[in-house]
């Protein structure tokens, strides 16, 4: 069967306007999320592309779409870093590397800050969570093989420290910059497994899903489920 000239594939690609205002507004939503986070209106997005609110929700129609959309490349990051850290001979210098990396994205990007500790459920999002996740899992368990990293750490201890770095890049981005460096080296060092003192039960796998997913709600990227 003959498709009619305007039917719209998957795999067609955009017009060359249309293409230049999706462009345009994945531009102007990165420069806009890094600077002011999640929260940003739309319609101020929308008005530094160029472009009309209609025009933008056409393109991404819902924030998460948009958030996902832009933070795309940083996503795509995450995940090679962690896989990157996997190759690394030293277990224990692959593994700060990795958390050192990925803490110091958090505090070049306001937005990033957010997107890292949310859930979005965007198929291409969450393909990159997907294998930063097991690339982190295997990651966990080369080091404790090897004796370098406490044997009570667990993967979703992760997103605590993703959670207080947020809290310390925000609160610190303008007086001192560089402070997430000093929390992130404190908590390598509470990583080892020369500090091996009892600690609080972990965050169970659940949990951690139920709190991103509830950040990325109250920031408005996604409804509750």
């Amino acid at each position: 069967m003959v498709d009619s000239p305007n039917a719209v594939t998957a795999d067609r690609p955009l017009r060359a306007d249309a293409e230049r205002n999706r462009r345009q507004i994945l531009d102007a939503a990165q420069d806009a999320f890094a600077e002011r986070g999640l929260e940003i209106p739309l319609d101020e997005i929308a008005e530094r592309a160029g472009v009309g609110i209609a025009t933008l929700y056409r393109r991404f129609p819902s924030r998460e779409e948009l958030v996902a959309a832009a933070f795309a490349d940083k996503l795509a990051e995450y995940a090679e870093a962690a896989e990157r850290a996997l190759q690394s001979p030293d277990a224990w210098t692959g593994f700060c590397g990795f958390i050192e990396h990925m803490c110091a994205l958090q505090a070049a990007d306001r937005g990033f800050t957010d997107v890292i500790t949310l859930s979005l459920s965007c198929g291409e999002a969450q393909a990159c969570r997907d294998r930063a996740k097991d690339a982190f899992a295997d990651l966990v368990r080369r080091a404790q093989d090897t004796g370098v990293l406490r044997d009570d750490f667990v993967p979703e201890d992760l997103l605590l420290l993703f959670f207080a770095n947020a809290g310390v890049v925000q609160a610190t981005s303008q007086a001192a910059p560089h402070a997430w460096r000093r929390l992130v080296a404190f908590m390598l060092e509470a990583f080892r497994a020369s500090h091996p003192g009892p600690l609080p039960a972990a965050l169970t796998p659940p949990q951690a899903e139920r709190a991103m997913r509830s950040i990325a709600h109250d920031k408005g990227v996604c409804p509750p489920t």
